[in-house]
């Protein structure tokens, strides 16, 4: 199944929407113009070198230790709270457009992130994001906009088609050696996993139930940069507690009861993902 557009195409229609329904995921190429990833790529590599006082602090390595990739390229959460900008991307048109389509009513904004997964960084182990985002009655989504090639050698974007038919499943503890998170989903009998290959302004949108996850950062000179925004229907009651407030499209907030309850699995919290 083709699961890709030309860049700037016309609004969404019922064949994407159906492609969401089967497979819980949809991939859109070009979503965003070189300029615009440029843009972005910009943006965060400036957060990274001077900071930002009380939402990200510049890491700093030891002279004589070697440190993990990642605690000297950490992700920047919840940027859209600090930057015009990411607010911008996060609640952008195009996206919307695409969202509203596969949610069938409007949207409203839960997360931003950006992540660097610089070469040796360790991926994510296969997970379900509605695990932590606990969106109730119905499910979140995210939007996963590549800023670099993506593909298995940097730790590109696995998926497992049709597992969003399934309920959350309960996960088991993940191999710390190729996993910065703790939790791990097997994957339900019959489903396979599926690596996206995206390029440079590439969405990937995604269902909260879809079973997915990143391996390593195998290469040895090539970051994995990404954008990624997490998003629930307007008429969503509960949410967990590090996603309040939420942002309509339109850049209004609003909070959202807090998911209480532990979920399902019983262990739920409301960490950050990808």
């Amino acid at each position: 199944m083709n699961h890709s557009l030309s860049f700037l195409a016309s609004r969404p229609d019922s064949t994407d929407f159906q492609s969401m329904q089967t497979d819980g995921y949809f991939h859109v190429k070009g979503m965003f113009s070189p300029e615009e990833v440029a843009e972005i790529r910009e943006m965060f590599t400036t957060i990274h070198r001077e900071g930002v006082p009380g939402f990200y602090e510049p890491p700093t390595s030891i002279p004589g230790e070697e440190a993990e990739p990642l605690t000297l390229w950490p992700r920047v959460m919840h940027p859209h709270r600090f930057n015009d900008r990411a607010k911008h991307y996060m609640i952008h048109p195009r996206v919307a457009d695409y969202l509203e389509l596969f949610f069938g009513e409007p949207v409203v904004a839960t997360q931003s992130m950006y992540y660097f997964k610089p070469p040796g960084a360790k991926g994510q182990a296969m997970h379900q994001d509605n695990y932590y985002l606990m969106v109730r009655p119905q499910t979140c989504m995210a939007a996963w906009t590549a800023i670099d090639y993506c593909d298995a050698e940097n730790g590109g974007m696995m998926v497992v088609p049709g597992s969003h038919l399934t309920e959350l499943v309960c996960p088991e503890e993940s191999n710390s050696e190729i996993s910065f998170t703790r939790e791990r989903v097997n994957l339900p009998k019959g489903l396979k996993v599926n690596l996206v290959k995206m390029e440079p302004g590439d969405t990937l949108f995604f269902n909260g139930t879809l079973i997915h996850g990143s391996g390593p950062n195998r290469s040895s000179d090539r970051y994995r940069c990404s954008f990624i925004c997490h998003y629930a229907p307007a008429s969503s009651e509960t949410i967990s507690r590090w996603f309040n407030p939420v942002v309509h499209m339109d850049g209004t907030e609003r909070n959202l009861a807090e998911s209480t309850g532990g979920g399902p699995c019983g262990n739920e919290w409301g960490g950050a993902i990808h």
